[in-house]
């Protein structure tokens, strides 16, 4: 039966149709793959051989090309707004001039021997240092593309003519057109109009997202700077194209025209500047002949008390901005005090004394405490209170001796009201007011303070340029917080308010500052019957005009209105005659100065002593107004500061005058104008 089994496993079975059958390679497969692989074969054969040719036969030509085609991008400089004047004169223009530029990728970087020595020969042309050169190429080090400037001027010179004959001795230079700042003014309102420069790194990162770019020009101080998207105008676009050693192959294709910026017209009136810059140096000329020698700064603010605008805006000492054009160099700058190293020895230059400078305004402020305490009722226009020698004070700690504060005259004992303790500024009248609101009841709070807030004080004008300061108005909380055990080591002492403290404050002194700005708004707030002003200077920006069309309007900035604080009429009446009285009665302060001048001038003089510990001399102050009592309101404020100028009578009422002469001269004539009494002592 096994081997029954066994013949019948070797019989023939047919195929099973789910098992596939083995592949064979069979003649007609072979001749397939044969004709596959020669065609595979002649083709690499053709892509080898074109490989070849393009790279050897063809690699010469086509590297020449390439060279020869690279494309280099020029920017072409937008001509920059104008700032103008009331009157449409420029402060700032603009004027062509010619810029030298290096394109960092097209020196020769081989090596960095190799790369100076480019450097040195552009050096030995154009006579800039070569430090100043890598300097300003390495602050673009993130940005190989964009030339860099290396030296500027006016008018095209022997030097740059030198250049444009060989560029081809100098790869990677360029000449080109650009627009420089030009000042038909000279310094006239440097510290207004400020200056310009080219973006920095630091500038960049946050401008960036705003379209600004390496190698932009952009403002870098006062209006320049507030108003450089108006004024910077858009580059245009050129391109070319060099080869590998930077030599041009081609001329230049527009591809982008400038557009110009636009210009800014401002409430400033050129002739009332230069008066006012003028005034300032003929008043600390007088103050150093009064034998304050230390006068050595100053600041004047002439403003429109009717909607705020400026007129003119004066800070002493300044300098001249065209230092800032063509080739800026540290030498120059030092030599301005426009540098750290020498800004304290030039008195800071750069700083605007009406916005920035802070000084304690002494008896221009007391006008403030007399308006406060006649609209809380601590007195009445009638009030009479007695004018002496010295105001005493009993101490506040039993067995302690009283505290004494001192009169400018030592000798006077009178009573007097408050038009009279104005003109004759009796510093003892307005010490027993600063007693009586240091005496009121908690649930009054701070009167003067709050008074002299409402006037603008220990905050910022909102001056449509800056920077501004917003002073110092002191109050009791301020004290608290100034004075801890981590500043002061008599901090419980001094935190506390104490009587002297108001009764100083009364008078414009102790720890209250104010910028000159303040002042000429506050009496601004006196001169318009009691509103509150936004001091401005930018009335509107504008483009186009020139030859006999008229620039067209891009902007108008009106200011707000101004707003009123809520003061009595019949208080404010008051305080303006004592103002008035100050300028033309027998015993006002600045009747020498303002008493004969033909159009009548209310204002209040003051002495601030700036630091009993030093010794620097009192802050000359004047403030004032005009006309007075005419048909027509007043319609010009003056503040006057001299710095260490001694009596407000002896230098800033003065220096004030002279600012009055200059706007009234159309209406008084040559004659009303200059012949009008001179400042007296």
């Amino acid at each position: 039966m096994a081997s029954r089994a066994r013949s019948g496993s070797n019989r023939f079975l047919p195929p099973d149709p789910r098992v596939e059958e083995p592949y064979r390679f069979t003649p007609q497969l072979a001749l397939r793959l044969g004709i596959l692989g020669a065609l595979a074969l002649v083709i690499f054969g053709v892509l080898f051989f074109r490989l070849w040719a393009l790279q050897v036969l063809s690699g010469p030509q086509y590297l020449k090309a390439s060279l020869d085609n690279q494309v280099r991008s020029l920017r072409l400089p937008a001509q920059r707004g104008e700032i103008l004047d009331r009157n449409g004169r420029p402060l700032v223009a603009t004027i062509p001039g010619t810029a030298v530029a290096v394109s960092p990728q097209d020196l020769d970087k081989s090596s960095y021997q190799s790369w100076l020595a480019e450097l040195r020969r552009l050096s030995h042309v154009l006579h800039v240092p070569v430090p100043q050169m890598v300097a300003q190429i390495k602050l673009r080090k993130n940005d190989p593309v964009t030339p860099v400037i290396v030296r500027q001027s006016v008018k095209r010179d022997a030097p740059v003519d030198y250049l444009s004959e060989h560029l081809d001795q100098f790869p990677g230079v360029q000449i080109v057109n650009t627009y420089l700042r030009s000042y038909p003014y000279g310094s006239l309102a440097a510290q207004l109009v400020g200056y310009v420069s080219q973006i920095s790194p630091q500038e960049l990162k946050q401008l960036g997202p705003k379209g600004y770019q390496a190698g932009d020009v952009i403002g870098q101080a006062g209006l320049e700077s507030t108003y450089d998207s108006y004024l910077r105008g858009r580059d245009g676009l050129a391109q070319r194209t060099v080869d590998s050693f930077g030599h041009r192959t081609s001329g230049l294709v527009l591809k982008r025209p400038p557009q110009p910026g636009e210009s800014v017209q401002l409430t400033l009136d050129v002739n009332l500047q230069r008066a006012a810059e003028q005034a300032l140096a003929y008043g600390i000329q007088l103050a150093r002949n009064n034998q304050q020698y230390q006068a050595d700064g100053g600041a004047i603010v002439a403003l429109d008390p009717r909607d705020g605008s400026i007129l003119a805006m004066a800070s002493s000492p300044s300098y001249d901005p065209r230092v800032y054009t063509g080739r800026v160099t540290n030498k120059r700058l030092a030599a301005a005090g426009l540098t750290t190293a020498t800004a304290r020895a030039r008195n800071f230059p750069a700083l605007n004394r009406a916005l920035d400078g802070v000084y304690p305004a002494g008896s221009t402020f007391k006008p403030v405490t007399a308006l406060a305490a006649l609209q809380t009722h601590v007195i009445s226009p009638s009030t009479v209170l007695p004018c002496t020698g010295e105001y005493v004070v009993p101490s506040q700690f039993p067995g302690g001796a009283p505290q004494v504060f001192h009169n400018v005259d030592p000798f006077i004992d009178e009573a007097m009201t408050l038009p009279t303790a104005l003109a004759e500024s009796c510093d003892t009248w307005f010490y027993q007011l600063g007693d009586d609101f240091y005496k009121a009841p908690p649930s009054a709070g701070h009167p003067l303070q709050a008074w002299a807030a409402k006037f603008g004080f220990g905050k910022k004008t909102g001056v449509d340029v800056g920077p501004e300061t917003a002073g110092l108005l002191p109050t009791p909380e301020w004290r608290h917080r100034t004075f801890t055990a981590k500043t002061d080591p008599n901090w419980r002492i001094d935190r506390e308010w104490k009587p002297g403290d108001s009764i100083q404050l009364a008078i414009g002194q102790k720890d209250l500052l104010v910028t000159p700005l303040q002042m000429a708004r506050f009496y601004a707030l006196i001169a318009n019957g009691g509103k509150l002003v936004r001091p401005h200077l930018v009335a509107d920006v504008t483009e186009g005009g020139g030859g006999r069309s008229q620039p067209r309007v891009v902007k108008r900035f009106t200011a707000p209105a101004p707003q009123p604080v809520g003061l009595d009429p019949f208080y404010l009446n008051a305080v303006r005659d004592g103002l008035y009285q100050a300028t033309h009665s027998s015993i006002g302060t600045s009747a020498g100065v303002f008493g004969t001048f033909p159009v009548q001038i209310a204002g209040k003089t003051g002495t601030a002593q700036k630091n009993p510990n030093t010794s620097q001399l009192d802050q000359s102050w004047w403030c004032g107004y005009g006309p007075v009592n005419s048909s027509e309101p007043p319609d010009i404020v003056v503040c006057a500061l001299i710095e260490n100028g001694g009596f407000g009578a002896d230098a800033a009422a003065p220096a004030a005058l002279q600012v009055f002469q200059q706007h009234f001269r159309k209406s008084l004539g040559a004659t009303g104008a200059t012949g009008a009494t001179g400042p007296v002592g």
